[in-house]
C-alpha cells in the first residue's frame, strides 16, 4: 500500500512509536504494533548485547534481538517498506456550514460507519474528534458518547442524533457540550475531567494499534483523554553507550571463537577443540593455561554485565588513558582520552571541585523502545534501570519477540567532580537542610502516584543542575543548539564517583565534527558563566524561594529552577526536567549555604 506519511526514523522511538496517537496528512491513526511491520529480513539489525541482555530482564524475552525502523526507498519509483497505521478514532465531527457572525456553532458526532465512500457525511467532510478516554496503561477508545449524555437512566433509546455545541472562540471544555437532538438531554465536557465523577466508566482494555479483539483486563477508571495532548503518549525507552572490550590479545582471540569456546570447562576440552584446524590455528601463539583463563575471564564478564547500565559505563569512561584523542581510534563505537590537567585547569579558585575532564571523540548509543504509558511518564532511576513498582506499561506487539531500537553516533565530554569535595559537602549544616527540603517534595510525589522510590540524593540532584547550566552555556560556543545536547548523570555512591556526561549524536551520520569535544579545553570558563548566570534567575526571588514540600502547583521535585534559569528540553533532560536545584550548586537569593561551588565575581 502505498504510504499516507513520513516520520523520521528516530520519531519511530521516541514520539510517534506504536500505541501513539498521529495527524497524517488526510487521517488521523493510531501507529500499529510490531505485527503491523515490515519482515524482518526487510529491517537493519542492530547489535547491542549489553542492551539486548537488560531487555531480557526487564521483559522475561529471552535474548530479544533489536531492529532498526524501516528507512526511505534507496532509488527513485521503489516501494519502501511500510509501517502500518490503524485508523483512530471512528467518531467524526462533521463540518457544519456555520453562520460566522454568530459565537457559537452546534456539529454532529457521527460513527465512521456512517461515513460515504468519500470519508463524507451528507456530502460534508468531517474530521476525528480530538476527545477520547484513556487509561495510564495506555489502553485508548472513543467515548461511548450516548451514555456520556444519558447516563445510565436514559430516556430516549439508540440510535439518537447526538451534537457537539460549543460556545465563543477559545475551545475550552467548559465551553463545549454535547446535546441529544431527540431528548435535548446536554452534558459539558469539563464534567468528565472530575477525579469524583464516573461518567466515562471503567477502563475496558482496548488496544486498537494492535488490530481487533485485542482487549485485555484492566483496572483502571477511563479519563479523558485531548488527542493532541502532550500527555497523550509516553515512550519507555532504554538506552546504553557501546562500551570497548579492553580485553587482552588472547581474551580478542578467544571472544572470535567464542561460539565454539564458550562450552570449554577445562584442559580436556580445550584439546578436543583444537582438532579443528581454524580453533588450533588462532590459538596456535598462545598457551593453555592463558587460554583456560581467558574463558574464565569472559564468563567472568559475562556475569559482571548485571551490574547497573551507568555502573558499567562509568567504570568504562574512568578507565580511559591520558592524552589528547590525536591517535588513530581502533573502536569507533567509543574512542575517550582524559585530558591532561595542563590543558584545561587554569584558575584552580573555581574549578577545585572539579577531579577530571574526559573527552569522548567517538561514542555510540542504541536506545531501545519496550513500551509506552498516557497520562504518566515512565523514568529509569539515577542508574539508568527501570524499577517494578512504576506504572504499568503498554505492549507494542501482541506477543513482542523483538524491540525496534536506532543508534546514534556522536561526541562527548565527561565532567568527573571530586569525590572529597562531595563528602565534606554532604557534611554540611545548609546542605543538608537543604536536600530535606528537596526529600519531602519527593515523599509527597510518590504518595500522590502511589509509588514507591527513593529519593535519589543531593549529588544526583548537584550534578543534573550543574549539567542544565552547563548544557546552556556550551551551546552558545560548540555549534550546537541546546536541545540537541543530551545528558547521562552519574551518581554511583557506593564507589564514590561522580560525573556528567554531556553528548550529541546523530542517527544518520557516522559521527560529528569535533566542536563539543573542543571545549573540554574551556570547561572553566563555560562553569564560570554557569555559575554566574544561575546566581541569579529573571523569577527570583519566586523562583530561589520555592519550597518543594510546599508546592501549590504540585512542582515537588524541583527546588530553585524554572524555564527562566534550569529548566532545558525534555530532549535533552534524562528525568523529564524533575530533580533540579540551584541552590546546591551556586548561592541563591534567600539561601547562600547550600551551594557547591563558590560565587563568581
Amino acid at each position: 500500500m502505498r504510504a499516507h506519511g513520513q516520520i523520521r526514523r528516530s520519531q519511530v522511538i521516541t514520539t510517534f512509536g506504536p500505541g501513539a496517537l498521529i495527524d497524517l496528512p488526510k487521517h488521523s491513526g493510531i501507529v500499529g504494533g510490531l505485527d503491523t511491520w515490515p519482515n524482518l529480513s526487510q529491517l537493519e539489525e542492530i547489535v547491542e548485547p549489553r542492551l539486548s541482555q537488560k531487555l531480557s530482564l526487564l521483559t522475561d524475552i529471552p535474548s530479544p534481538r533489536l531492529y532498526a525502523p524501516p528507512a526511505d526507498a534507496s532509488e527513485p519509483g521503489q516501494t519502501p517498506p511500510n509501517i502500518g497505521v490503524w485508523r483512530f478514532p471512528e467518531v467524526f465531527v462533521v463540518q457544519e456550514q456555520e453562520n460566522r457572525e454568530e459565537r457559537s456553532r452546534s456539529r454532529r458526532l457521527v460513527h465512521r460507519r456512517a461515513l460515504d465512500d468519500r470519508g463524507k457525511f451528507d456530502g460534508l467532510p468531517v474530521v476525528a474528534t480530538r476527545f477520547l478516554r484513556a487509561c495510564p496503561k495506555g489502553h485508548v477508545d472513543d467515548l461511548d458518547w450516548f451514555e456520556f449524555v444519558h447516563g445510565q437512566d436514559a430516556a430516549c433509546r439508540k440510535p439518537v442524533e447526538l451534537w457537539l455545541d460549543e460556545k465563543g472562540t477559545s475551545g475550552d471544555l467548559s465551553d463545549l457540550s454535547v446535546r441529544c437532538k431527540s431528548c435535548g438531554k446536554s452534558r459539558k465536557l469539563i464534567d468528565a475531567t472530575y477525579s469524583e465523577s464516573d461518567l466515562l466508566g471503567n477502563c475496558k482494555g482496548r488496544r486498537p494499534w494492535l488490530g481487533l479483539n485485542t482487549n485485555e483486563p484492566c483496572h483502571y477508571k477511563s479519563k479523558l483523554l485531548i488527542r493532541t495532548a502532550s500527555n497523550a503518549y509516553f515512550p519507555q525507552v532504554f538506552s546504553v553507550l557501546s562500551l570497548p572490550d579492553r580485553g587482552s590479545e588472547v581474551e580478542q582471540s578467544v571472544q572470535e571463537l567464542w561460539q565454539d569456546l564458550q562450552v570449554v570447562e577445562d584442559d580436556g576440552d580445550l584439546r578436543t577443540m583444537k582438532k579443528k584446524k581454524h580453533i588450533a590455528d588462532a590459538l596456535k601463539p598462545f598457551a593453555d593455561v592463558d587460554i583456560l583463563e581467558a574463558i574464565e575471564s569472559i564468563k567472568n564478564k559475562g556475569a559482571a554485565d548485571d551490574r547497573p547500565v551507568k555502573h558499567a559505563e562509568l567504570a568504562a569512561i574512568l578507565a580511559v588513558p591520558e592524552g589528547y584523542g590525536d591517535d588513530v581510534p581502533i573502536d569507533e563505537n567509543f574512542h575517550a582520552r582524559r585530558l591532561p590537567e595542563s590543558a584545561w585547569r587554569h584558575n584552580p579558585e573555581y574549578s577545585a571541585g572539579i577531579e577530571s575532564v574526559i573527552q569522548l571523540h567517538r561514542l555510540r548509543e542504541v536506545i531501545a523502545l519496550i513500551g509506552f504509558t498516557r497520562f504518566e511518564a515512565i523514568t529509569p532511576d539515577i542508574t539508568g534501570e527501570y524499577e517494578d513498582n512504576d506504572v504499568e506499561r503498554a505492549s507494542i506487539a501482541i506477543e513482542p519477540a523483538w524491540f525496534p531500537a536506532i543508534e546514534n553516533r556522536g561526541e562527548g565530554v565527561f565532567i568527573q567532580l571530586r569525590a572529597k569535595a562531595i563528602d565534606e559537602w554532604l557534611e554540611r549544616d545548609g546542605v543538608k537542610r537543604r536536600i530535606s527540603a528537596l526529600a519531602a517534595g519527593h515523599k509527597l510525589w510518590a504518595m500522590d502516584r502511589n509509588i514507591e522510590r527513593g529519593f535519589p540524593g543531593g549529588p544526583y540532584v548537584l550534578l543534573h543542575t550543574l549539567s542544565h547550566l552547563l548544557v546552556q552555556s556550551l551551546a552558545m560556543k560548540c555549534g550546537y543548539p541546546a536541545s540537541s545536547i543530551r545528558e547521562r548523570i552519574y551518581a554511583n555512591g557506593e564507589s564514590r564517583q561522580y560525573g556528567v556526561l554531556l553528548y550529541t549524536g546523530s542517527s544518520d551520520a557516522e559521527g560529528t565534527l569535533g566542536g563539543l569535544v573542543q571545549q573540554a579545553r574551556y570547561v572553566e570558563e563555560h562553569l564560570m558563566d554557569a555559575l554566574r548566570t544561575a546566581a541569579l534567575c529573571s523569577n527570583d526571588p519566586i523562583c530561589s524561594e520555592h519550597k518543594p514540600g510546599a508546592s501549590m502547583e504540585k512542582r515537588w521535585l524541583q527546588g530553585a529552577s524554572c524555564h527562566g534559569c534550569a529548566l532545558l528540553a525534555e530532549t535533552s533532560c534524562e528525568m523529564r526536567n524533575d530533580y533540579l536545584d540551584r541552590a546546591l550548586v551556586v548561592p541563591v537569593l534567600g539561601n547562600s549555604e547550600a551551594a557547591f561551588f563558590r560565587p563568581v565575581l
